[in-house]
């Protein structure tokens, strides 16, 4: 039985990060899943930080302030924010098997899709180092997209 695509995807910030690119293939499958109904989502936080890394943006994405702008509401428009009241139960047992070490901004990703029962898209390799939570890379993701609909 072919691979389905999930309809709720836990977004992580390096793929939010790439919206910020005009040509990049991340902001590309953002829109065509959006468009398409799927349900994007993401820790809380992330806004937050796509905000406090602002210049950073700008510079990577090679946009001005008002593209940052305009950008960063849309993305707002097309993934959900999640606080962190909705999957902290879930955060110790996310520290568990987030490959990086404890402090770090992995575990509310994890914990986020213990809670929902999701998959991440990351393009973080590390990630696929545990069992419990299914990630997909944005070349598996651009794959299931692509299926032809009888595949399905």
């Amino acid at each position: 039985m072919p691979e389905e695509l999930p309809r709720i995807l836990i977004v992580d910030a390096s793929i939010l990060f790439s919206f910020f690119k005009r040509d990049s293939n991340r902001r590309a499958a953002i829109e065509e899943l959006s468009t398409l109904g799927y349900k994007l989502i993401s820790p809380g936080f992330e806004f937050k930080d796509l905000a406090g890394n602002e210049e950073i943006i700008k510079k990577y994405g090679k946009i001005n302030e008002l593209s940052f702008s305009f950008l960063f509401s849309l993305l707002e428009s097309k993934i959900e924010s999640f606080p962190d009241n909705v999957y902290k139960e879930f955060l110790a047992e996310a520290n568990k098997i987030s490959p990086h070490a404890e402090g770090t901004n992995d575990d509310p990703y994890f914990a986020l899709a213990l809670t929902l029962n999701c998959p991440i898209w990351s393009d973080e390799s590390a990630f696929k180092e545990q069992d419990k939570v299914k990630v997909l890379n944005t070349k598996e993701l651009s794959k299931l997209l692509k299926k032809p609909k009888d595949e399905e």
